[in-house]
């Protein structure tokens, strides 16, 4: 029995909610990430190409990845996975 290898890329539905909507400008976009990526190496990348707004908020960003959440950052994402992206939200 062989061990089987993670992908060579891993590709990613990420959706915006509030703050980080606004930071990003539209509500979802799909990633591409190298095979194995984790939740780390994700906020990195959007970090990465949407700028410092965007990344002031996924400082204080909640993460659900396929509808669970993951406090975790060094889970992996697998493949066609969801990411959402929640900044706190204010109650009343």
């Amino acid at each position: 029995m062989g061990v089987t290898a993670a992908p060579s890329t891993t590709t990613v539905r990420v959706r915006f909610f509030a703050g980080a909507r606004a930071a990003v400008g539209h509500d979802e976009e799909t990633v591409r990430l190298p095979g194995g990526a984790t939740l780390h190496d994700l906020v990195a990348d959007l970090g990465g190409r949407h700028g410092a707004g965007l990344t002031r908020v996924l400082t204080a960003c909640s993460f659900l990845l396929d509808a669970v959440a993951v406090r975790d950052t060094s889970t992996a994402v697998p493949d066609g996975a969801t990411v959402d992206v929640l900044p706190p939200f204010a109650g009343g």
